[in-house]
């Protein structure tokens, strides 16, 4: 087990990566921008680095810095949370170089599932369900472009290669719309992402997102613990997640993650990773794999009773799967609120001191938040300050916890988005289950 490991990130993740290291005796490094001196993990942890100024690309994102502060506190690895650094391929092959290691999986997996187009390849070579769309690149000739459309069927996505985040997809309903649409997403690509390679998919008119949680070993063993359903978004950001999937047949689920357990193998894939999809009248297809652990991971270790960043530690540490998954035991029901500090009508960021804050409690009840009373949220980053998780066992259980638990946290001083999820949790449609990845929008717009 590593001695020391150095902390690549902020906020509540930061801190939850800080307990599971204290939970199994490792010693903890929190690097921090100069607007985050007051974060709780850095107030927490071991030794602290301030390693650059509030803009993340030159603090969070400066790869040199990172490194230098792992060589001045003799740090043995580093776990880089999600965002930022933590999907970086160069980033995963420079700390390694460096003699230090990598608390994910290796740069060359993070490289192929980074892009999309070489991700669904690996996929489908592994018998994982894919959209139907270009197998490839578009073309740089315009009239196969739009054979291979009319061959997927109207409507197409167009997506960026390295995309995410929502950004660099943009969808067709018809021919005269391709071209230009395919022009002006490969320019947005090119900004956003450094590569204005895109590709074709159908879209799915009204599809839910699905995601399997996935843990490999490195050595070719890997487990998964089961699903959540992050179906409820807006523009393509995910608001509120549940699992397990509702409505789902056991056999569709018994094949989607047997098959997704048979690609980890087969890619040798190392620590916690997640394959998302797109599932419409009882069929998965996959859309793009994220190599990190998830803003959503606790529903995941709610219902599976699983502490996946420990393990993530422990498998980077060198030590084989815990448990087979035989010992996978998916028990109740958990939903996850995002709490952002924003405006819940307009979501605007609302940046600012929270002058109080109360935590809600209670059976099943769980926040993962690194603010407190005082706390000065920064206008840099993004605006997630809170986690709030329910667990039940049954749905129903776990919803009128988290309603009971909305009414109950206390956020003062600023804006929070906890009016929407108040509302949510009540609504009829969500309350019966299965609704699609359009449904929050077609809502908040009505």
């Amino acid at each position: 087990m590593f001695d020391k490991v150095l902390i690549a990130n902020r906020g509540e993740i930061a801190l939850r990566i800080l307990r599971a290291c204290k939970d199994i005796g490792v010693k903890t490094v929190a690097i921090h921008s100069s607007a985050d001196k007051d974060l709780m993990h850095v107030r927490l942890a071991d030794e602290s680095v301030c390693i650059g100024p509030p803009n993340p690309i030159e603090s969070y994102m400066n790869i040199p810095a990172i490194i230098s502060a792992m060589e001045v506190t003799e740090s043995d690895a580093v776990h880089p949370g999600y965002g930022f650094l933590s999907e970086n391929a160069d980033f995963a092959e420079q700390v390694e170089r460096s003699g230090f290691s990598f608390i994910g999986p290796s740069a060359e997996t993070i490289r192929s599932m980074g892009d999309k187009v070489s991700a669904i390849k690996v996929m489908r070579e592994a018998g994982v369900p894919t959209v139907p769309g270009s197998d490839g690149p578009v073309s740089e000739d315009p009239e196969h472009n739009i054979k291979i459309a009319q061959e997927i069927g109207y409507p197409v996505i167009i997506k960026a290669a390295a995309g995410g985040g929502g950004r660099g997809m943009r969808v067709v309903h018809g021919e005269s719309e391709l071209l230009s649409a395919i022009q002006l997403t490969q320019t947005e690509a090119a900004n956003f992402f450094g590569s204005g390679v895109v590709y074709l998919e159908k879209f799915l008119e009204a599809p839910r997102h699905i995601e399997i949680q996935v843990v490999g070993d490195g050595l070719g063993d890997a487990i998964h613990l089961g699903d959540r359903d992050c179906s409820l978004q807006r523009r393509h950001q995910k608001v509120l997640e549940e699992a397990p999937a509702p409505g789902i047949s056991s056999n569709s689920r018994e094949l989607i993650t047997s098959t997704c357990i048979q690609a980890c193998k087969n890619m040798k894939y190392r620590g916690a990773g997640t394959l998302e999809f797109l599932y419409q009248d009882d069929r998965f297809y996959f859309i793009e794999m994220n190599t990190r652990v998830q803003v959503e991971h606790p529903v995941t270790e709610m219902v599976s009773n699983f502490d996946i960043v420990k393990e993530q530690i422990r498998i980077a540490s060198g030590d084989k799967l815990s448990i087979s998954q035989e010992d996978v035991d998916i028990k109740g029901h958990a939903f996850e609120c995002r709490i952002n500090a924003e405006n819940s009508k307009t979501f605007l960021p609302s940046p600012g001191e929270i002058q109080r804050f109360h935590s809600p409690g209670g059976l099943g009840i769980r926040v993962d938040s690194h603010v407190y009373s005082g706390y000065k949220v920064p206008p840099f980053y993004d605006s997630l300050i809170a986690k709030l998780i329910s667990y039940g066992n049954s749905r129903e259980e776990a919803l009128t916890r988290m309603k009971n638990a909305l009414d109950e946290i206390l956020i003062d001083g600023i804006n929070t988005n906890i009016p929407l999820h108040q509302e949510l949790v009540k609504d009829s449609e969500f309350k019966k289950g299965c609704v699609t990845i359009h449904y929050l929008e077609k809502k908040l717009n009505m």
